[in-house]
């Protein structure tokens, strides 16, 4: 699991890399070239609406994004975020003792997040951006019980793979180089700093 993170974030920051350096040709904008890191709190989503209907309760998610320019107040941003939980299930049968059994999952959400800024429209001070956005992906789902668990190992059923997002958000510069942002999101979300 390590290795197939490491290797998700390694082709991403390829990925941006690249259509960085072709964007810096095209035009310069203050939305782009930006890391994103948030964090958030995912829970039990009832429609599956988002990626953390996975999780079936509230837990932490940690985000991480790579903003770049496309066009005029327009930037797309590959993410990655990483989600985990674990609970214990009392469970025995006429065969086996009643006793607790850990159930684990991990969730790694993967997509590519587009997003419009609406400062021109709203005449903004430099201080702030607005934005309004969409994120479409797809998430790694690892399940796993304990290994001496033989109940019903399909109790929880996955969702899609596949997920959209809407978000809205605001971000704060406190410098030339550090911004805060709050992202409300269909999905999970999120309150971080942006690194410029």
């Amino acid at each position: 699991m390590n290795k197939l993170i490491t290797l998700i974030i390694g082709i991403l920051l390829v990925f941006s890399s690249q259509l960085n350096a072709q964007n810096e040709k095209r035009t310069t904008s203050r939305y782009g070239n930006t890391f994103n890191v948030g964090v958030g709190v995912g829970g039990y989503g009832g429609n599956y609406g988002g990626y953390y209907g996975y999780l079936g309760r509230t837990i932490p998610i940690i985000h991480f994004d790579y903003e770049f320019d496309v066009a005029k107040n327009f930037t797309l941003a590959p993410f990655i975020s990483i989600a985990t939980s674990s609970r214990k299930y009392y469970w025995g049968n006429n065969n086996t003792p009643y006793r607790y059994y850990t159930y684990r999952q991990t969730v790694i959400p993967i997509g590519v997040k587009g997003t419009y800024y609406l400062d021109d429209i709203l005449h903004a001070s430099s201080k702030w951006d607005f934005y309004v956005a969409g994120s479409v992906g797809f998430a790694i789902v690892n399940s796993r019980w304990d290994n001496d668990y033989q109940g019903d190992r399909t109790y929880y059923k996955d969702p899609s793979p596949l997920f959209l997002n809407l978000h809205a958000g605001i971000e704060y510069h406190i410098s030339n180089k550090i911004g805060a942002f709050v992202d409300f999101s269909t999905g999970v979300s999120t309150l971080g700093l942006a690194f410029h």
